[in-house]
């Protein structure tokens, strides 16, 4: 991929946060509301989707402070669309997490993005809300990034598709793909099954 079109991704991204109000591509590739996931979790396991992983009333664009008209005329690669790329990325690995959800058992489906890797298997990944998420720049925020921890290495691939189960905990982490801000530790992987549409009444 060339440096322009991780350019105008970065700028596309930026514009699209601040004049729209919402996470964007997070809200956007979530799955359809009134869907269920294929399958029952076991008793005592809750299934998350990503939106309830964000705070309510989070709003980076009041953290974010960027003027639209500034944004649109920034020059590609320009110390201004640096400065903003700065900004985003402050804000987005500081993205806050929900305090209620330390702890329990959860199942969430996801994509995954290895950071470990031998014969093609691995123990450790980033669980991302969408495709592409992590190996595009840039990131998502802290709080739609989940780092799982495996007991035992697994046969995974990047952006292959899976449902996660484990113990959730906030706890931040940094690594070279981008900044978690929850781990599910104890972790088992499944093949992604598609949702079904829930039943009409």
């Amino acid at each position: 991929m060339s440096t322009d079109l991780n350019r105008s991704r970065r700028r596309a991204l930026l514009c699209l946060l601040v004049l729209t109000g919402t996470a964007g591509p997070i809200r956007a590739q979530t799955a359809a509301r009134g869907a269920v996931p294929a399958g029952k979790p076991a008793a005592g396991v809750r299934t998350l989707n990503w939106d309830e992983l964000i705070p309510a009333g989070w709003d980076p664009r009041k953290e974010l402070k960027l003027d639209p008209k500034a944004m649109r005329s920034a020059l590609e690669g320009g110390e201004a669309e640096q400065q903003m790329m700065r900004q985003l990325r402050e804000v987005w690995d500081t993205a806050p997490t929900r305090p209620e959800l330390d702890g329990l058992t959860v199942r969430m489906p996801g994509y995954v993005v290895p950071l470990d890797g031998h014969d093609g298997r691995i123990r450790e990944f980033l669980l991302v809300p969408y495709f592409g998420a992590c190996i595009h720049s840039p990131p998502p925020p802290a709080n739609q990034i989940v780092h799982v921890h495996l007991p035992q290495p697994q046969a995974l691939r990047t952006m292959d598709t899976v449902w996660v189960t484990g113990r959730l905990l906030r706890q931040r982490a940094d690594n070279e793909m981008g900044v978690s801000g929850y781990a599910l530790t104890g972790a088992a992987v499944a093949p992604y099954q598609p949702a079904q549409a829930a039943p009409a009444r």
